[in-house]
């Protein structure tokens, strides 16, 4: 068999044998259920922002301060320790600690800048956010978006679909449709294959 003619071959063995998972009437309610509770949650949180701005006091003193720090830096600890145990051992979960370990990064560097600015420990936070958290939170999320591009390569490659990866933004949650995603010029012809399954010459 040809390269083309194998690649055909994983295409219709992949729609045979792989059913779109949001098939299953379960999935697509739990699927219902979840775009509900996310569009509740944006307008409660908006709500929420706006009730904070009104009702906030601009200075206030804090009974857990140290818990409060020092609960963040463990939670980072377990980011970057389960982030590694992930990549040592090789496991797709490596991508969920690694935006996990990020964003906690983010949310140490907004923390230390937003509250000492105006102190003289700014200085001191922002050399620290942009010498250390935010490098590392790039990081983090650049290995994320790569292991993540790898893996929809790997898919392209078992069904069959040639060309690069697509943007992230554009691919599909369960690689249907993956081919739409490519640009028009890689994409295979619709008259590429005859009725039989076979090649056209």
């Amino acid at each position: 068999m040809t390269h083309d003619e194998r690649r055909e071959l994983a295409r219709a063995l992949a729609a045979i044998d792989l059913p779109h998972p949001l098939l299953d009437p379960r999935l697509q309610r739990r699927r219902r259920l979840g775009l509900m509770v996310m569009t509740a949650c944006c307008i409660a949180l908006a709500a929420w922002i706006a009730f904070l701005l009104l009702t906030l006091p601009a200075r206030y003193t804090s009974n857990n301060w140290q818990a409060v720090w020092v609960g963040l830096d463990i939670a980072e600890l377990l980011g970057f320790a389960a982030t590694a145990w992930a990549a040592w051992h090789q496991r797709q979960i490596v991508i969920f600690f690694m935006v996990m370990t990020g964003t906690l990064l983010l949310c140490d560097a907004w923390f230390d800048l937003a509250l000492d600015y105006g102190s003289s420990d700014f200085i001191a936070s922002l050399l620290s956010a942009i010498l250390v958290e935010f490098p590392l939170a790039f990081l983090l999320f650049a290995a994320a978006r790569r292991l993540v591009r790898v893996t929809v390569q790997t898919v392209m490659e078992l069904t069959g679909t040639s060309g690069p990866v697509p943007p992230l933004w554009r691919v599909p949650l369960f690689a249907e449709g993956l081919e739409e995603c490519l640009p028009a010029r890689l994409r295979p012809r619709a008259d590429a294959v005859t009725a039989d399954g076979r090649p056209s010459s």
